[in-house]
């Protein structure tokens, strides 16, 4: 979002007003009155098989996103090793498919000590990087150094050349996912109606100081016209250390980013794919051979096939001329494929308030209908708006990028699931005498 400047506030205000906030509030409502997650929700709102999309859609995206996390380790590896590598897409699809089966092999024999990776990576990865952005980016103007962006009052609105020009705030919904999750600790709540609002705004409050502070401060250092996708936050952070004598501490904060990011790699690996997994077995959504688990308890094959999906992923980075490129299709593909998710939340909780109105909630959303109508319509548009090409790649083919997401999305985020359930048989649902969440739990126990 750096590349808009001082126009990345907007443009991370308005998602958050309606993306953001209405998930927040409709999935804590949801959440309060039926428990098991997206899936009994969308399944008690609109169709078991409309739940098992749901489900799927969860999962899926994470076969774009992994790619596109592990994009970015790469890029900032190469500030390690031969920032010159950063922009080479043969050499980010090895550390990617690396990386990435190493990740399966880890997840996949059980070992927890990778959990707590995840609060560590928010510290070393995210909030100390990000403060130390801010108050370099701070001395150095403060130092009488013109920013890279226009800083102007009139530079909070994004220069309007047509609908490619704003495409990136796309990205911005997929940065926004992931609330449905939070909504389930509703319940724990004293006074929902009035606490989780509040919640939810603080939330906000810090999502969007964290997201648009060192975006503006990245802008100030590295012109628009030069900015990687994958490598920009290294590309701020390499200036900086140079203009203050500090160029030896670039490879410290790159590692620092990759620790984190491996680390929120390991500890997602496995989850998506348990709740594909609890489905799978209960109500027979998926073939026996994924349904099995190893004697680590860990759906080994549900992994191994996302890995070879994964794998052949990541062959777009070497095929692809420009990172930049590669990692902006499968950021996208990740969003359109996550944003299934919202739609049918959105559809399954209006006509749960419609058709289960006496239906027990601890928490009953404000003004349900409008927030449902908000982002459903905010999420209808950031799914089109995915199709068209940033004005930041110009020169390629329209076709070929729209065929990619298209296809992407398509094969997999809806052609395998309706396969699935196209071939579903009575005998692929298990007789299984303990509740597949309680076996989850006891296995991560």
């Amino acid at each position: 979002m750096a590349v808009y400047g001082l126009a990345c506030v907007f443009l991370y205000v308005v998602p958050a007003i309606v993306f953001l906030l209405p998930t927040s509030l409709v999935s804590a409502e949801l959440a309060s009155g039926w428990s098991g997650g997206v899936y009994r929700w969308v399944g008690e709102g609109i169709s078991d098989k409309a739940g098992f999309l749901a489900v799927w859609c969860q999962f899926a995206m994470t076969i774009f996103y992994y790619p596109t996390l592990l994009g970015y380790v790469a890029s900032t590896f190469a500030y390690v090793i031969n920032p010159s590598l950063a922009s080479n897409g043969l050499y980010t699809a090895i550390i990617i498919v690396t990386l990435f089966w190493t990740g399966v092999f880890v997840s996949s024999r059980g070992m927890k000590a990778v959990a707590g990776l995840s609060s560590a990576g928010l510290v070393l990865g995210t909030l100390i990087p990000g403060v130390l952005l801010i108050v370099m980016g701070i001395v150095f103007l403060g130092q009488g150094n013109a920013s890279a962006a226009p800083m102007e009052f009139s530079a909070l609105l994004p220069a309007w050349t047509g609908i490619a020009s704003l495409v990136l705030i796309v990205n911005n919904f997929l940065s926004y996912s992931g609330m449905e999750m939070n909504a389930v600790h509703v319940s724990s709540l004293r006074k929902p109606a009035s606490e989780f609002p509040r919640a939810m705004f603080v939330a906000m409050g810090l999502v969007l100081a964290i997201f648009i502070l060192p975006a503006v401060a990245i802008s100030w250092v590295v012109p628009a016209d030069q900015l990687s996708l994958t490598a920009g936050v290294m590309q701020a952070f390499d200036t900086f250390f140079a203009y203050f004598g500090f160029g030896w501490a670039t490879p410290i904060l790159a590692l620092m980013l990759i620790a984190a990011s491996l680390g929120g790699m390991l500890t997602w690996l496995a989850g998506p794919s348990k709740g594909l997994l609890m489905i799978g077995r209960q109500d027979g959504f998926l073939p026996p051979a994924l349904q099995k688990l190893n004697k680590h308890g860990i759906q080994q094959n549900i992994l191994v096939a996302q890995g070879a999906v994964t794998t052949l992923i990541a062959l777009l980075y070497a095929f692809i001329p420009e990172v930049s490129s590669a990692y902006w299709i499968l950021s996208v593909i990740t969003t359109q494929v996550y944003l299934v998710v919202y739609l049918l939340m959105f559809v399954a909780a209006m006509r749960l308030r419609r058709t289960k109105p006496d239906h027990p909630r601890g928490y009953r959303a404000p003004a349900l209908f409008l927030l449902c109508w908000v982002g459903l319509i905010s999420s209808v548009a950031a799914f089109c708006i995915g199709f068209v090409p940033p004005s930041q790649f110009g020169g390629g083919s329209v076709f070929v990028y729209v065929l990619i997401v298209g296809g992407g999305f398509g094969i997999v985020g809806l052609g395998v699931p309706l396969l699935i359930l196209a071939l579903r048989k009575p005998s692929w649902k298990q007789d299984v005498t303990v509740d597949p969440l309680q076996e989850l739990s006891g296995q991560e126990a």
